[in-house]
Parts: structure tokens; sequence; C-alpha cells
């Protein structure tokens, strides 16, 4: 078997203030993932799509009750940016939005980043790394 395809679904508690959130920070809609229940965004390069189920529905998706997020976490996805300056721009748009940083600016090894979470509580970063010749995460030998 090959997995063509991997994307996120969340819950949300309105569908008008996630979809207007994520719009205000530009990212773009997907259009195959719009309803009463759903609304449906693409993020990077590789047109990653997060599907954000109405929580009734999610709910009766997984067959269970959602977690709350106040109490826990269970993922955190990971934005990259071309540069400190882009992360600072980033921390601007999130903070316009409504969104909730719950970690500031910092620098992180070589590197830089903030995190911030959405309305529900759903959580990101905001990553800059300096390119290098080879992967960062490779352990030496």
């Amino acid at each position: 078997m090959e997995t063509k395809k991997i994307w996120a679904n969340l819950g949300v508690e309105d569908l008008e203030r996630t979809t207007k959130f994520y719009s205000d920070l530009g990212f773009k809609r997907n259009g195959h993932g719009v309803s009463e229940e759903l609304t449906s965004f693409v993020f990077g390069d590789d047109n990653f799509i997060i599907h954000f189920f109405i929580k009734d529905r999610f709910k009766w998706a997984v067959d269970a009750e959602m977690t709350d997020l106040k109490l826990g976490n269970e993922i955190i996805f990971s934005l990259s940016a071309e540069s400190k300056d882009e992360v600072d721009q980033w921390l601007k748009n999130v903070k316009k939005a409504g969104g909730r940083i719950f970690a500031e600016p910092q620098d992180y090894g070589k590197g830089y980043f903030f995190g911030f979470s959405d309305p529900d509580g759903h959580k990101f970063n905001v990553l800059y790394w300096p390119k290098k010749k080879y992967n960062i995460f490779l352990i030496k030998c």
C-alpha cells in the first residue's frame, strides 16, 4: 500500500470565526472542503490540508468526546519562515487576527520561533531555521 495524501481533521466551535482567522492569516481555502459542517484550508508548498469540522460532527466521526485544549494538547503544527523578520511579521498578523501567543519569539539553537494557538486552542509554531547543506536533525554517529 502507498499513501497518496495525508491531512488533518480538527474540531471547532464556530466555523465563521475559524474561517475568518485563517483567511486573515492569508491561508488559501480548500474549495472542496466547505459546507455547513466544515471549513478547510491549504497550508504550505506541499498543500497540506486541515479540515475544521464543527465539534458535533467531529465527535460523531471519532465516536468520542473531544480533548479540552485548555487542559492539554495533542499536536502542534509547525510553519516554516524564511527569516527572523518573517517570523516577526507572522507574530503581528497572528495577534491582529486574534490568535493567542503561548511562546513569545525567541532564539532556539541557531533558529528563531514563536508559538500561537487559534481561537479554539489548536497550537502552531512559526520557525525560522537557517538553511544548511545537511539536514539539521541528523545525528552524528
